[in-house]
C-alpha cells in the first residue's frame, strides 16, 4: 500500500468503516514502541492511553514479539475443543497461582473482556440456580448485550441498541467526591456497602441474585476507587446470602495499579476474577478464573469458543507474565507516586481540578467549572484531550459525566517521556481552564 497522510486514511475510514466506532484521535499509527507511538506522517506522540490499558509492558515488548514469532511458526490456531496444546493449560496454570486466594482455582479463555463478563455471569447461574446479577452505577463491562445491560452509562454505549438482559440490578457505587447518599467519608461509615441490605429489601430479593460483579476501580465510570473497606463489606454480605462475589479487573488487573490485581489492594478475594486487555500484551485475550468447585460445576460443552485462548495470545500471556515481576511492580508503584504528586500540586494551582483518585498509575483527574457546584467541565476535558494530542501527547477521558482525565500509560515509560507528557498536560490544562 502506498503512503498515505492522517487525512487521505481519514478519508478512506469515513468511506469504508461505519461511523459507530469512536476514535479519540485522528491519527493513523505507523509504529509504535514502549510508550512512543509514530504515526503515518512520521510525527511520534507520548502515550498516556496504553491502547485502553491493553499495553501495561508497553508496545512491542522484545520478549512477548519473540513469543508471538516462535508461537506463529508452530501453529496459529488449533482450538482447544478440537486439539489442545501446552500454551493454554500453562497460562491457566500461572494465572491460578496468581490471582488472589488460597485455594484451589481453575481457568479457561476467552477473546474479550465483555466474553469474559459473559462467561463469569454464565457461570454464576447455573452454580447458584438463581436468575439475577447485581451491578454498580457508573460501571462498565462491555458491549455485547449482557456486558452492555451491566454497563451503567446509557449514551454512547447502550443508547438506541434496548430492549436489554432481564434481571440486572443496580445499586449506588462508592462514589465519594459524588456520594449518592450526600455524605462524607469516613463519617459515613462507607454506608453505601451496607445499603445492600436495604437493597435486598427494596430492590431484589437476595435469594435470587446469583452474583454481585465490581470494577475495583471503575474505568470508563470515571476512574472511581472506593474507600477501604467498602469491599469487604460488600463480600461479606455477599457471602451471607450465598451470592458469587465477581471482580472485574481487565481494565485494572496485570500491574495497572501496581500490584498484579486491583482487588489486593482492598485485602479481598472474589470468587471469580475476571481479566483481559494487558494480560497478552496486545493480542486478544481474557480469563476467566475462580474457586475450583465453582468453575468444575458448568457441564462439558457448556463453556468454550472457537477461538478463545488461541495459542498465539496463550504464548504472549506467558510472556507478559515473565515480565510482570516485581522490579516492574515496583516502578509501577513509583510511577503512582509521581503522577499523583503532580496532578496534586496541579490541583493547588487549577480550580478546574476538582478531584484527584486512583491507585498506583491508575489515576484520573476529575474537571470541574465549579469546585462548590461540582458542575462537570465536559467540553473543557474534550478540548484538553484534543490539545494534548495536537502537542505530541495521546490521553484518555472517561467518566458518566465525560469530565475526568484518566492516566494509561506503559508502565516502561522513561523518566523523560513522563516528564514531557504531564508538562504537555499541565501547559494544556493553563488553556482550557
Amino acid at each position: 500500500m502506498e503512503k498515505m497522510t492522517n487525512k487521505e486514511l481519514m478519508a478512506l475510514r469515513e468511506q469504508h468503516v461505519p461511523r459507530g466506532p469512536f476514535n479519540v484521535t485522528p491519527i493513523f499509527v505507523k509504529r509504535a514502541k514502549g510508550a512512543i507511538i509514530e504515526d503515518v506522517e512520521g510525527k511520534e506522540y507520548i502515550d498516556f492511553a496504553g491502547g485502553i490499558a491493553v499495553e501495561n509492558i508497553g508496545h512491542c515488548a522484545e520478549h512477548v514479539v519473540s513469543a508471538i514469532k516462535e508461537q506463529a511458526e508452530q501453529f496459529i490456531h488449533m482450538c482447544f475443543h478440537v486439539v489442545m496444546y501446552e500454551p493454554y493449560v500453562e497460562l491457566a496454570r500461572k494465572l491460578n497461582e496468581i490471582t488472589p486466594g488460597d485455594f484451589p482455582k481453575k481457568t479457561f479463555f476467552v477473546n474479550s473482556g465483555a466474553e469474559a463478563v459473559e462467561n463469569g455471569v454464565k457461570i454464576a447461574r447455573y452454580v447458584t440456580k438463581r436468575p439475577a446479577v447485581i451491578a454498580f452505577q457508573n460501571a462498565f463491562h462491555g458491549r455485547t448485550y449482557m456486558a452492555m445491560t451491566l454497563t451503567s452509562q446509557i449514551k454512547p454505549y447502550k443508547w438506541g441498541f434496548g430492549p436489554f438482559c432481564p434481571e440486572v440490578y443496580r445499586m449506588p457505587y462508592a462514589y465519594c467526591y459524588r456520594c449518592p447518599f450526600g455524605l462524607e467519608f469516613p463519617s459515613c461509615q462507607i454506608y453505601c456497602a451496607d445499603y445492600l441490605e436495604d437493597f435486598f429489601i427494596n430492590t431484589v430479593a437476595a435469594d435470587a441474585v446469583a452474583a454481585l460483579i465490581a470494577e475495583p476501580i471503575q474505568g470508563e465510570g470515571g476512574f472511581v476507587a472506593p474507600p477501604q473497606g467498602y469491599f469487604k463489606k460488600v463480600k461479606s454480605i455477599c457471602e451471607k446470602y450465598g451470592i458469587l462475589f465477581i471482580m472485574d479487573e481487565i481494565q485494572t488487573g496485570m500491574g495497572r495499579t501496581g500490584k498484579l490485581f486491583a482487588c489486593e489492594h482492598f485485602d479481598v478475594i472474589p470468587d471469580v476474577i475476571l481479566t483481559g486487555k494487558s494480560i497478552a500484551g496486545g493480542l486478544p485475550l481474557a480469563g476467566i478464573t475462580g474457586k475450583a468447585e465453582i468453575m468444575d460445576m458448568p457441564h462439558v460443552g457448556g463453556l468454550g469458543g472457537t477461538f478463545g485462548g488461541n495459542p498465539i495470545a496463550c504464548r504472549a500471556g506467558l510472556a507478559v507474565l515473565d515480565l510482570l515481576n516485581e522490579e516492574m511492580l515496583e516502578k509501577a508503584t513509583q510511577l503512582g507516586e509521581k503522577v499523583r504528586a503532580r496532578f496534586l500540586d496541579l490541583q493547588e494551582e487549577h480550580e478546574i481540578i476538582g478531584d484527584v483518585r486512583g491507585l498506583g498509575p491508575m489515576i484520573g483527574i476529575e474537571l470541574v467549572r465549579d469546585r462548590g457546584s461540582k458542575e462537570p467541565a465536559a467540553d473543557e476535558t474534550k478540548e484538553l484531550v484534543k490539545r494534548c494530542y495536537e502537542n505530541g501527547l495521546v490521553i484518555l477521558s472517561c467518566g458518566v459525566y465525560h469530565n475526568v482525565i484518566r492516566i494509561l500509560m506503559p508502565l516502561v515509560i522513561t523518566d523523560d517521556q513522563l516528564e514531557r507528557g504531564l508538562s504537555i498536560v499541565e501547559e494544556n490544562l493553563k488553556r482550557v481552564s
